[in-house]
């Protein structure tokens, strides 16, 4: 999955979303900004929405791996 293209605001809204999560804090305006960029990004890029956001995840929770 490393092969997929994920611009800044995605991982900045991601970003943003584990940290309100961490602090158990996650509001649902954050959580559907994500969901609403990444599904936007996989239309655009002609990518399954699944894949992009669990790169995303991946990068932005693990980025060691």
């Amino acid at each position: 999955m490393a092969d997929i293209d994920l611009p800044p605001h995605l991982i900045d809204l991601e970003s943003t979303a584990w940290a309100e999560q961490q602090a158990g804090a996650l509001t649902v305006p954050t959580a559907a900004a994500v969901q609403q960029a990444v599904t936007e990004h996989a239309a655009a890029a002609g990518l399954s929405r699944y894949k992009v956001e669990a790169e995303l995840k991946r990068r932005v929770r693990h980025p060691e791996s």
